[in-house]
């Protein structure tokens, strides 16, 4: 396998248009291409500019999840920090997570932060949001957002052999009538996402995101939506 490395958008996009498989950091495609054989030629992003962008309102694709730190909301931070063990975070990738892995588990993070996508395919660059990053799965360059308020994120222990742990995403925004409240939760490889307005308080918020899918989950979920929800709103008060 013929590894390329471009180093600008223009030259990653003519590996694309020659057929190139994008790869991040491999920890998962590796044993697929173990076992289903390797492709002539891969191409990893990590020596373009636009992918390797790290600050308060963006992440580039190609950042390793070890590099994630207190520059980005709290939410995503805690959220790749807590990717399996520090050997798969030192070489496991921002985009490999959200777009090449089926567990997502920066998927809820950024769903809360409204994060936009800049993807790229063999015709160029252009902006999206994440239902259709994850629809289509595109290469994704960056991610830019807003910063938020305050955010939180909390994900229950593994438990060997079972189905991957919930996830609880939690941020409040500003918004032009007042405070948004956005909540995202992977529950086995499902990923819901939703908003409320938060004005009046903790239980008028906890009552509308009650009338929402999220509110349909199993009652151990609900418990945990509830409790991250209100301490965040807490902390915000």
């Amino acid at each position: 396998m013929f590894l390329r490395l471009p180093t600008s958008v223009s030259e990653a996009q003519r590996c694309l248009s020659e057929g190139a498989i994008p790869v991040g950091g491999a920890t998962l495609q590796w044993a697929v291409w173990q076992r289903d054989g390797f492709p002539e030629q891969a191409m990893s992003l990590r020596e373009v500019p636009e992918a390797n962008v790290l600050g308060t309102e963006e992440l580039g694709a190609a950042v390793l999840l070890s590099r994630v730190d207190d520059r980005v909301p709290e939410v995503l931070r805690r959220a790749a920090s807590r990717v399996g063990t520090g050997a798969v975070r030192r070489a496991a990738t921002v985009g490999g997570n959200i777009v090449g892995s089926t567990l997502r588990c920066l998927l809820p993070a950024a769903l809360v932060l409204d994060a936009r996508a800049t993807v790229l395919d063999a015709e160029g660059s252009y902006e999206t949001d994440l239902t259709e990053l994850t629809a289509k799965r595109p290469v994704l360059l960056n991610l830019r957002w807003r910063t938020p308020l305050a955010s939180s994120h909390r994900k229950l222990p593994d438990e060997p052999g079972g189905a991957p742990p919930l996830v609880v995403a939690v941020a409040v925004t500003a918004g032009t009538d007042g405070h948004l409240l956005r909540v995202a939760v992977r529950d086995g490889y499902d990923v819901l996402c939703e908003s409320v307005e938060h004005n009046t308080g903790t239980r008028p918020a906890l009552d509308a995101l009650a009338r929402t899918p999220i509110g349909a989950l199993p009652a151990g979920a609900w418990d945990v939506v509830r409790e991250e929800v209100t301490t965040l709103l807490d902390r915000v008060a």
